[in-house]
């Protein structure tokens, strides 16, 4: 893969990733939200399957390890997003993008109990800072937790502790089958969840006609910035690794600020840049020894 390739295949995840916040913020406008999201992960279970069956022996999962993995991806990784959805009906597409920058974060704290890892001093603090900065980006008024849209962007930060969670659980599980047949297969198990959840709270009964721009949404998300999306992630992953594909999530609130503004004439404070900016400062020294090791350069004998 040249370099070239590389770039243009980092550009383009960021870009797919980056314009499904503003996707959303459009779908949800003729869309409930959690039979959105079911609608979503439809699609991507479909072509995500199809293409393994294709492209990959063992497509089935039969090992235990393998059906705990779908599981736990299925209801915390990908039906946990739902709390996105519901979210972005009055949280603007960007602060949501935003937001994620805190999933490698929380990520780091869920594999303290789960995982048995170690959080070093420094660690501790990148993550405090990480903290901070969705405090100023939520910007919570402590004497009414549902003044304006606070209770919202806690739901979207409620949907990153549910992604990081069901990160570390696939982790935990420790799955032999394939990346593509695994996620097609935890696409599927929470696109069934979130239908469940969706006719439990009645939205059935709210749905009405659907606008075009809300269809069009649906198979942007489900087709390019999910199953495509994903096969552009698989590949990153395997020549980069974990670590460099994680960067892209960095680009990505970029993408959708930006998509956001232009598209959707929503706008961006500057309480909120400087949010993303400390969950961005959170993370370097969180991943201290990671970036190190990306560019080369010694962190020192024994450092955590």
């Amino acid at each position: 893969m040249s370099p070239n390739r590389d770039v243009a295949l980092f550009l383009s995840l960021a870009v797919l990733w980056g314009l499904s916040f503003p996707a959303i913020s459009v779908g949800l406008e003729s869309l409930p939200p959690l039979l959105f999201a079911a609608a979503r992960y439809d699609i991507a279970a479909i072509l995500l399957l199809a293409a393994a069956i294709v492209r990959v022996d063992q497509w089935r999962p039969t090992a235990r390890n393998d059906l705990a993995a779908i599981v736990g991806g299925g209801i915390f990784l990908v039906a946990g997003n739902g709390l996105l959805f519901i979210g972005q009906q009055t949280v603007p597409s960007g602060v949501a993008a935003i937001l994620q920058g805190l999933v490698p974060i929380v990520t780091a704290l869920w594999a303290i109990p789960l995982l048995g890892e170690r959080l070093s001093a420094i660690g501790a603090v990148g993550a405090a800072i990480g903290f901070l900065g969705v405090g100023l980006i939520v910007q919570p008024d402590p004497g009414n937790l549902l003044a304006g849209d606070t209770a919202a962007r806690l739901l979207v930060v409620g949907q990153v502790c549910s992604v990081a969670l069901g990160g570390v659980l696939v982790q935990r599980a420790g799955p032999t089958l394939p990346q593509l047949p695994l996620v097609g297969w935890s696409m599927l198990v929470g696109a069934v969840v979130l239908h469940l959840v969706s006719l439990g709270t009645g939205e059935l009964s709210r749905v009405g006609a659907i606008e075009p721009a809300s269809f069009g949404a649906v198979v942007y998300l489900g087709v390019f910035a999910t199953a495509i999306a994903f096969m552009i992630y698989f590949t990153i992953l395997e020549k980069h690794g974990a670590f460099e594909a994680a960067l892209i999530g960095y680009l990505v609130p970029i993408v959708a600020t930006v998509a956001g503004v232009v598209l959707l004439d929503e706008s961006i404070g500057a309480l909120t840049i400087g949010g993303f900016l400390l969950v961005a400062i959170g993370f370097a020294l969180l991943k201290r020894r990671a970036i190190a090791d990306a560019v080369g350069v010694s962190t020192g004998v024994g450092s955590p």
